[in-house]
């Protein structure tokens, strides 16, 4: 079995910094990019335009940065394997990475899995019903369907990703609502602004989704008003899910401490887990600011972090 000093799970921008910084320190860091369990690249592969991630002052999309992140890490000799991880063995040293196709010995393991877009289990919604035909959880990755093309869309969610995918959805559809359970929305106050001036967004406060309904496609959404109960049908061509993310840790099988909302615990100010020699970057462990931005950030302490923990150990 091959043994690297450094293994690298993931491929967003925190995975592929800490490729970055990890190669330039001639850890010839190995990255299991994934395949099935996402798209390669993160979260970003799921954007258009990223106009707050400096460097970028016309802005750039988010595929390219990503293919950017990718290129300068493979510069500098990263290894990259585009394959899921199945399971990690963190009782053993070094530790034993198992993949679709391969197993890997690490010295040093950086977790940087990132999350996952959440959806509302409600009639309708699941799979073998309307998922993927007319109901979906990124917007930006589905939108521009001729599905959706002149048709009212609906948006659940109440944050800068739902307003961010309702507006981008305007230019698609006819109309677009957003809808949200509460009676404001806990979007940054220029999204909001965004959202409520737009032509073609209309907000619907305080209402919840029941069901889905249609023929061999998203038709209907029902939904109630959570101030007067009254239920609503209203004609939908789209149903679009905006309404938070899962981090991606069950492959650990719970060998790493996690907070209560299933995110990776870190020693505050660092990159270290409970686990000595493993660290975590990025979306898996940031259930507050989430951001492209800090998660590179978070892939640099990463990957400094195990640097000096694999030279302490002896293992440089």
């Amino acid at each position: 079995m091959q043994r690297k000093k450094l293994v690298i799970i993931g491929s967003g921008p925190a995975a592929f910094t800490a490729a970055i910084y990890a190669s330039r320190a001639n850890l010839a860091p190995l990255v299991y990019e994934g395949f099935f369990s996402g798209p390669a690249g993160g979260q970003l592969m799921t954007t258009t335009e990223v106009e707050n991630y400096p460097g970028f002052p016309e802005g750039i999309t988010g595929p390219a940065l990503m293919d950017k992140f990718r290129s300068q890490a493979e510069r500098f000799g990263t290894s990259i394997l585009t394959e899921d991880v199945l399971t990690v063995d963190l009782s053993c040293r070094p530790f034993v990475v198992k993949g679709k196709t391969t197993s890997v010995e690490a010295d040093a393991l950086i977790i940087a899995t990132g999350a996952t877009a959440k959806r509302l289990d409600v009639p309708g919604t699941r799979d073998g019903e309307f998922w993927q035909k007319g109901v979906t959880a990124c917007a930006v990755c589905d939108g521009a369907a001729p599905l959706f093309r002149n048709k009212d869309l609906y948006v659940f969610g109440g944050g800068d990703t739902a307003v961010e995918e309702a507006i981008f959805l305007t230019k698609y559809g006819k109309k677009v609502f957003l809808v949200h359970r509460r009676d404001e929305l806990r979007a940054s106050k220029i999204m909001c602004e965004r959202a409520l001036h737009h032509p073609k967004i209309t907000v619907l406060w305080s209402h919840v989704l029941l069901k889905v309904t249609g023929d061999s496609v998203v038709k209907q959404v029902e939904l109630q008003d959570l101030k007067t109960s009254k239920i609503h049908s209203h004609e939908a061509g789209g149903v679009f899910f905006a309404i938070g993310h899962q981090p991606n840790t069950s492959f650990l099988g719970g060998q790493v401490a996690l907070h209560s909302n299933g995110y990776i615990r870190i020693k505050e100010g660092t990159s270290y887990t409970s686990v000595p020699g493993v660290f975590a970057a990025g979306d898996v462990q940031d259930h507050v600011y989430r951001q492209a931005i800090t998660a590179a950030g978070s892939g640099c302490m990463a990957a400094l972090d195990a640097e000096r923990w694999l030279s302490a150990e002896g293992h440089l």
